[in-house]
């Protein structure tokens, strides 16, 4: 991903929470020439054993996975093969209306974590289990209600054959923070008071995180 210097992430805990906060990750990995590049949205989670500390690009920090097994994409995925997972942020349209200068041009506030890294498959029913568990329990904590599975876990064992879970252990992660750095102050204030009158949830943690960096 190309990310001009001003738009990087002041901080590595900027990427950490972005994934956290959008666990949702697009997977993309070569198929067969036939068929070309596969992509599929799946969640993504932080390997609960990974006891390492996070370094500037992600290096080395193990991440759970989980897709249908029915899924072509997943005969794709053998162990050693190199993925892509795409975590999408706040983002919003800017409109030049916002500037109120002239001439001015419209743009797009995004951010963005691309993660590398390469695939081991997890073949077993009980490791495969064990991912959709810490799965839950990183969404019900950071999403959910804390909903308690335990009686629902005899239940997971009848889903989890269909179920094809991997790690990927990161070889270098980036993070594209586009938010009107640019800018003058001035007009960076504008965007964010713009953004924050609009009422949307995505535009709010837009406006958030603008108001974030140093």
């Amino acid at each position: 991903m190309f990310v001009p210097s001003q738009y990087r992430e002041p901080d590595v805990s900027w990427m950490l929470d972005l994934m956290r906060e959008n666990p949702l990750a697009l997977a993309a990995s070569n198929g067969p020439p036939t068929e070309g590049p596969f992509a599929t949205h799946l969640p993504v989670i932080t390997d609960p054993q990974w006891t390492g500390q996070p370094v500037s690009d992600l290096a080395g920090m193990l991440l759970l996975g989980h897709l249908n097994r029915a899924n072509p994409h997943w005969k794709a995925l053998d162990t050693g093969t190199v993925v892509l997972l795409t975590f999408t942020g706040p983002h919003a349209y800017v409109s030049p209306t916002v500037y109120d200068i002239t001439p001015a041009a419209p743009t797009w506030d995004f951010t963005s974590v691309h993660v590398h890294g390469v695939v081991e498959r997890i073949e077993s029913t009980e490791e495969t289990l064990d991912v959709v568990q810490a799965t839950v329990q990183a969404f019900e904590k950071e999403l959910g209600d804390n909903w308690d599975m335990t009686r629902s876990i005899d239940y997971f064992r009848k889903i989890v054959p269909a179920v094809g879970a991997f790690r990927v252990r990161v070889s270098k992660a980036e993070g594209m923070f586009k938010l009107s750095q640019e800018q003058s102050p001035e007009i960076r204030d504008r965007v964010v008071r713009s953004f924050a009158e609009r009422g949307c949830t995505r535009h709010a943690q837009t406006a958030e995180l603008m108001n974030r960096l140093p």
